[in-house]
C-alpha cells in the first residue's frame, strides 16, 4: 500500500488512519504545489495532480473521504464506525461528511486569498466572507461538542475528516477564544500518538 502525501494537506486525514489501524504502508512525501505531481506519471494515478492518492495494489483512490471509508470499510474490523443499528451511526454520517461539505470549501477559499495569490490579485471581499461562513460552520462543531468529547461517541473517521478540519482551521489562524470545545476538542485530537505521527511524516 502506498500513500502519496504532502505535509498540512487532506493526506494527513488517511496517515492518521492508517497509523491508528496499525496498517503497514509505503510513503512518497511531496509538498503542496510540487512539480512532480504534475508530471505525466503522477496525473496517470490522479489527473487533478493533487494529494491524497492511495494505492492498494490494483486500486487507486484519490479523495480523501472516500479513501477514509474505503479503509474503514476493508481493514477497519468494526473500529472507527458506529454499527448502523447504532443510535449515533446517523450522528456520524453527519460529521463524518461535514468537513468537506461546509468547512473546507471556505477554507481553500481562504487559502487560495492568503497564500497562493499574488498580492495583486487577492480579494479582501471573498477572504472576510469565507472566513465569516467558516466560523459560523465552526460554531455548530463548537455547540455539538458541548456534551461530548467526539463527534459520534467514541472516535471515529467523523473525528478523521471534521476533526482535521478543525485542527486545520486553527492553524489557518481562527481565532478558537470564544470556541474553548473546539479549543479542548483539538487538543484531545492532536495527543493522540497516531495524529502526531501522521502530521509529521
Amino acid at each position: 500500500m502506498i500513500l502519496h502525501y504532502a505535509p498540512n494537506s487532506r493526506a494527513v486525514r488517511v496517515a492518521w488512519l492508517l497509523e491508528e489501524l496499525e496498517i503497514r504502508y509505503d510513503i512518497k512525501k511531496y509538498s503542496l504545489g510540487d512539480k512532480e505531481m504534475r508530471l505525466p506519471e503522477y496525473l496517470r494515478i490522479n489527473p487533478l495532480g493533487r494529494v491524497p492518492v492511495l494505492q492498494d495494489k490494483d486500486i487507486i483512490i484519490s479523495e480523501s473521504g472516500a479513501i477514509i471509508q474505503y479503509l474503514l470499510t476493508k481493514y477497519a474490523e468494526n473500529q472507527f464506525v458506529p454499527k448502523i443499528e447504532h443510535e449515533n451511526f446517523s450522528t456520524y454520517l453527519q460529521w463524518f461528511h461535514f468537513a468537506e461539505g461546509m468547512i473546507m470549501p471556505q477554507m481553500n477559499i481562504i487559502v487560495v486569498e492568503t497564500i497562493f495569490l499574488p498580492p495583486e490579485r487577492k480579494n479582501d471581499t471573498n477572504l472576510k466572507r469565507a472566513t465569516k461562513l467558516l466560523s459560523k460552520m465552526l460554531e455548530a462543531v463548537e455547540s455539538h461538542l458541548s456534551d461530548r468529547e467526539y463527534l459520534a461517541g467514541e472516535l471515529s473517521g467523523a473525528d478523521m475528516m471534521t476533526g482535521h478540519a478543525v485542527i486545520m482551521s486553527e492553524k489557518l489562524g481562527i481565532d478558537f477564544t470564544d470556541k474553548p470545545n473546539l479549543k479542548a476538542y483539538t487538543k484531545r485530537l492532536m495527543k493522540r500518538p497516531a495524529l502526531q505521527k501522521a502530521w509529521h511524516l
